[in-house]
């Protein structure tokens, strides 16, 4: 493997570290990341230099870290292929869930687009990995839900094209009471589309979060003149596009 390919691959790692440990939190000490790759921390801090450099965190010194729009973009995906990986492992291949992450570990870097979206469409589309139960990102693909790419073949959705801005669902840490936001995706089958289509959730609508309870509570939100109180698994199907600040 060349240089250039190891180079790529440490920084995909990076990226994921930063965006896990991200979740909680609006800037990332060097120090918890040193601490989660097992990195001396002078060494976190020349590669923190350098993903600055690259566009993709934003570096404070003796503060800490955060994504870029493309940072994140880079570290959404690599935890989505290492999680949907982790799926097939376990329910594919019946590998048991404290042996999955170390070998999705050795593969995600190899996973291109293609296999992706095959991967997810066997899967019948995931939500959550098997071992932490910690929730899938969604594709980057244009579509409206799992519900309209599975009604699709695989080799058509390469020509689908892929999302202009980022998608994060209801139950995203990043996204905080009183912004507004479109909803662009909702995950799941039929009757998730159905049951969220009775309470006036449909792609499209513009929604304002209004409160996220603490302790993984109910997300509420205002859609279409009333206010509804969503529980974390439905919340988390809901992706929407930020808007503004």
């Amino acid at each position: 493997m060349s240089t250039d390919e190891l180079q790529s691959e440490s920084i995909q790692e990076y990226l994921e570290v930063i965006y896990k440990l991200s979740q909680n939190a609006d800037k990332v000490k060097n120090s918890e990341i040193a601490k989660k790759m097992n990195i001396a921390p002078a060494s976190v801090t020349q590669m923190m230099q350098r993903l600055s450099e690259l566009g993709y965190v934003n570096y404070y010194p003796y503060k800490g870290v955060n994504l870029t729009v493309e940072g994140r973009r880079i570290a959404k995906k690599m935890v989505r292929r290492h999680r949907l990986l982790e799926c097939f492992l376990h329910y594919i291949l019946k590998i048991k869930k404290d042996r999955v992450h170390d070998q999705a570990c050795e593969i995600e870097h190899t996973l291109n687009d293609e296999s992706e979206r095959a991967l997810c469409q066997l899967l019948k589309h995931p939500d959550k990995c098997p071992d932490t139960r910690n929730p899938i990102p969604a594709c980057d693909l244009k579509l409206s839900s799992c519900d309209e790419c599975m009604k699709k073949k695989r080799r058509d959705l390469g020509e689908i094209g892929k999302r202009d801005q980022d998608v994060i669902s209801l139950a995203d840490p990043a996204l905080k009471e009183g912004q507004k936001a479109r909803i662009a995706f909702i995950r799941g089958g039929h009757k998730m589309i159905r049951r969220l289509l009775d309470l006036g959730i449909t792609v499209g609508a513009t929604i304002v979060v209004l409160r996220k309870a603490p302790f993984r509570g109910p997300v509420e939100i205002a859609v279409r003149g009333s206010n509804i109180a969503l529980g974390r698994t439905v919340g988390s199907s809901v992706f929407v596009e930020v808007l503004g600040v």
